[in-house]
């Protein structure tokens, strides 16, 4: 099969072969469950673990003990926001977000609404900055936690996550950062914040992996548990570990680490190559903010062409998105843009390119010249 060239990065990434390479042997020569503390095989898993388990908080600036696996992202927001939420059950609760977060952070405090907690979701401006002082002046006497992406997943803003870590030091608030982009992206740190949820897929690591950060030796609470079953992960989420897929995060992790600084400066080149070239084209605009971003991500609107119909002919020959990936199966227009203050129409018909380490100045001057030519075809065989 010819695959397109791909610039949906930040849905997922392709495992780096040094990542697979680190995986291979705990499928098969090294196959003993980490829970098994009674014999070689158990040892020699559970020390792969913990290996892993330090790299990831070597790449965040946290102790080897904060990190809790599991089976992803979702999980880790869902353990982090249902978690906390249990520890104060019986309580008066006000959480505090905005509107662009990810529908997995989204969806879990509007369960927790229904069950009684109070959520204030922030509205942003036209490039999806929240306002600082609108957050001070939402908290309340009950308010248990601020929940902020670092990085949004859609346009690539970078929330001014030292603000809120002050902010939630001034109140005593339980801050939780959904790292899930930044992470591997951009330098990050784990010091101020309580929570923090990251995944293996968006760093060149496997899909089915990620961990949450829990704060230690803190006066603020950890959440409770959601899994009951062998009280694993020190009773924060039980069930045998992934060890395959943990050694492979682990070396994504480690790698992420060198290459950091190097492949965001290269990948900022190549996106404002794409950018200046999409950019001249005539009714297109970039959505979000051109300074405050992660460098491999840009979303640009086209006005006077349907977004279904773009979409599926720009993916004849690269693989984009009009949002997240969790959410490309709806026919609305992202949510995210909408709160930014676009319309339907131009929301359903913009695109988010993020690239990655196999992005080449070749595929961003053919991915350019693609999408004028697709364009143009559709302006002209069916003006709106």
């Amino acid at each position: 099969m010819k695959y397109p060239i791909y610039l949906d990065y930040n849905a997922t990434t392709p495992c780096a072969k040094e990542v697979i390479e680190a995986m291979l042997p705990w499928f098969g020569e090294h196959f003993g469950n980490a829970a098994s503390k009674s014999h070689p095989y158990g040892w020699v898993a559970e020390d792969a673990v913990e290996t892993a388990r330090e790299q990831i908080a070597n790449l965040i600036g946290a102790k080897t003990k904060e990190i809790v696996f599991t089976s992803g992202a979702t999980e880790s927001i869902n353990l982090a926001l249902k978690g906390i939420f249990e520890f104060y059950n019986g309580q008066k609760q006000h959480y505090i977000t905005c509107q662009t977060e990810h529908k997995a952070v989204l969806d879990t405090l509007k369960s927790l609404e229904s069950k009684g907690a109070e959520v204030t979701y922030l509205p942003v401006n036209q490039f999806g900055e929240i306002d600082l002082n609108e957050l001070k002046s939402n908290i309340r006497p009950h308010t248990k936690m601020l929940a902020f992406m670092w990085a949004n997943n859609e346009t690539g803003l970078i929330h001014p996550m030292s603000d809120l870590i002050k902010l939630a030091g001034e109140h005593d608030l339980i801050l939780f950062a959904d790292a899930v982009q930044a992470a591997g992206k951009i330098p990050i740190s784990t010091s101020g914040i309580h929570l923090m949820a990251i995944s293996a897929h968006k760093m060149y690591g496997p899909k089915g992996v990620g961990a949450l950060y829990i704060r230690h030796n803190h006066h603020l609470p950890k959440p409770l548990s959601l899994i009951d079953g062998g009280g694993h992960e020190k009773g924060f989420r039980s069930g045998t570990l992934n060890v395959p897929g943990i050694v492979g995060f682990g070396k994504a992790a480690q790698l992420r680490s060198k290459r950091l600084i190097e492949d965001a400066e290269r990948l900022c080149l190549l996106r404002d190559a794409l950018e200046k070239k999409i950019l001249g084209i005539e009714g297109t605009t970039l959505n979000g903010s051109q300074t405050q971003r992660l460098s491999h991500v840009s979303n640009i609107s086209f006005s006077g062409v349907e977004g279904e119909e773009l979409l599926k002919r720009v993916n004849r020959e690269i693989a984009v998105s009009s949002g997240s990936a969790c959410t490309s199966i709806l026919p609305k227009p992202s949510h995210v843009l909408a709160a930014m203050g676009l319309d339907s129409d131009l929301g359903r018909a913009s695109i988010r390119f993020s690239l990655g380490k196999d992005t080449t100045e070749n595929d961003i001057e053919f991915a350019a010249e693609y999408i004028e030519a697709v364009v143009k075809e559709l302006r002209a065989s069916n003006p709106l």
